[in-house]
């Protein structure tokens, strides 16, 4: 399986699986230089499926007719 074919959660847990290899400090140079490029890979993927997933969050906010209205999500830095 992929990085691109993990969940967030996967992509997480390999992450801290990742990060347990490489603060032992036992691996060879290129063993742990692999495994910081699949980390730094996972991280970059984590950032998009969270970008993703507020793109698809809406706030809810009473209508004239006091029933919810979904509306977009606002960016916060707009």
């Amino acid at each position: 399986m992929t990085e691109k074919n993990l969940s967030f959660e996967q992509s997480l847990s390999r992450l801290d699986e990742i990060v347990r290899h490489l603060e032992k400090g036992d691996l060879p140079l290129n063993d742990s230089l692999s495994l910081f490029e699949e980390g730094t890979e996972l991280i970059r993927r984590c950032g998009e499926m969270l970008d993703e997933a507020e793109q698809k969050v809406v706030k809810l906010k009473k209508g004239p007719d006091r029933q919810p209205v979904e509306l977009p999500f606002e960016d916060e830095n707009a």
